[in-house]
């Protein structure tokens, strides 16, 4: 199977993406854990959050849907989960294995998590090593390293641990664990990470503190149910917000775009490259920052990326160096070693695609650094299952001089499904 990318004149109207991934995730997991019922709208129904709904149903939670984005989950308690009667399956998902990680550490029961092919390559030692100071028992392939991983849960203490490697995931899985834990859990990130976690917990009822860097959880007596409406997913939107800048005629809206300040890294970059976006009508969403975004057309500039704005972008690097093609002058991405653990080895798989379709790209071993050419040619490509480069790469495909094909998009649904859909329904032939 493939998906052919003809080149477009640009992207005109209206649209809303796809329900925040990161927030659909934790709104299954911690409506499982609280008490009474959670109703979460806007969820996004792709395969990654799927694999979460899949794995909380298995430990014997009551989930319904989704049904035209709407989850119901009936709470179990944060005690309440069941042992599970098989393998956990958290398919492509990073955040579903890692935070469910940081779950079953303080359940009273044997599971065993697995992934698939993908997922078993990328490393879980992160976040296994402090759950295994915190007293949980996690076997696995080298030294539980790597899944498939079985998880012997139970009583843990709360521990301060420095994160070694920024990481909203490993955070967050050692946050779930403190719900567990017999004291205080603190944990230092060297850079501010993502906050979605905290700000879902503070939605709940947890009690949690962030002060110079250090977030800090108390064990919670419980958690309760609620309403949350998961606003748009800024890393989905960014592949439709560099289409629409680097194509001639575009003038695009971006309706109910979650903005929270550890996801804009990529609206700050952009604007130091010149780009035309307007951020208008914030507001807040299920305790979360929400805005329109305007984006018309524009003639980029080259420029740098490095140190503390790398954790507020990092998924978003692959659509940003299609963005640094058509920027004049040269843009450097450095301290983004983080991608070469993801999905695919990013920064190896956006420098070879890129230049198969005639971009002038090099890759370093922590980034890349693009020559703004103007130009791209068309061509064949590969997305190596991973949905983030195939969407940049079909992004590239709308301001190429010729046909993209893109072999295995089927990947794309893992956070976006309708992308296709979506495109065609705002470009101009």
């Amino acid at each position: 199977m493939s998906l052919t990318i003809t080149p477009a004149r640009g992207l005109r109207g209206e649209v809303s993406v796809p329900g925040d991934k990161s927030i659909s995730h934790r709104v299954v997991m911690l409506g499982s854990l609280a008490e009474g019922e959670t109703v979460a709208t806007n969820f996004l129904p792709s395969e990654d959050c799927l694999a979460t709904v899949r794995c909380f149903r298995a430990l014997g939670v009551e989930i319904d849907g989704p049904d035209r984005g709407t989850v119901r989950i009936r709470g179990r308690g944060l005690y309440g989960l069941s042992e599970p009667q098989d393998v956990l399956d958290a398919g492509n998902s990073g955040t579903t294995m890692r935070l469910l990680l940081g779950i079953l550490a303080g359940q009273p029961f044997f599971s065993v998590l697995t992934g698939d092919g993908s997922l078993r390559r990328r490393p879980m030692g992160r976040v296994t090593a402090p759950l295994a100071e915190m007293g949980a028992t996690v076997m696995g392939r080298d030294g539980a390293k790597y899944a498939p991983l079985a998880v012997s849960g139970g009583r843990l203490r709360g521990i301060s641990y420095r994160l070694p490697v920024a990481s909203a995931q490993v955070k967050s899985a050692l946050l779930l664990a403190g719900l567990y834990a017999d004291g205080p859990t603190r944990i230092t990130e060297p850079v501010p990470t993502r906050d979605h976690t905290e700000r879902m917990l503070a939605a709940f009822g947890a009690a949690f503190e962030r002060k110079n860097g250090t977030v800090s959880i108390v064990p919670a007596p419980r958690l309760r149910g609620g309403e949350i409406a998961v606003p748009g997913d800024l890393s989905s939107a960014a592949f439709l917000i560099v289409a629409a800048l680097i194509t001639p005629e575009s003038d695009l809206l971006l309706r109910g775009v979650g903005v929270n300040p550890t996801r804009t890294g990529l609206l700050d970059v952009l604007a130091r490259m010149g780009a035309r976006i307007t951020v208008r009508e914030t507001r807040t969403a299920g305790g979360e920052p929400v805005a329109d975004i305007r984006v018309r057309s524009s003639t980029l500039r080259g420029t740098v990326v490095d140190g503390s704005l790398i954790p507020r972008l990092i998924d978003e690097i692959p659509v940003l160096a299609v963005a640094a093609v058509f920027a004049d002058g040269e843009t450097v991405i450095q301290d983004a070693a983080e991608l070469r653990v993801k999905e695919s080895d990013r920064l190896a798989t956006v420098r070879q695609e890129l230049a198969a379709l005639g971009a002038d790209i090099r890759e370093q071993p922590d980034g890349l650094v693009i020559r703004g050419t103007g130009r791209l040619t068309g061509g064949r490509c590969r997305s190596y299952g991973d949905h983030r480069i195939a969407m940049a790469v079909a992004v590239g495909g709308l301001a190429a001089s010729g046909k993209t094909v893109i072999d295995d998009p089927a990947c794309i649904n893992v956070s976006f499904p309708g992308f296709t859909d979506t495109l065609n329904s705002v470009r101009l032939e």
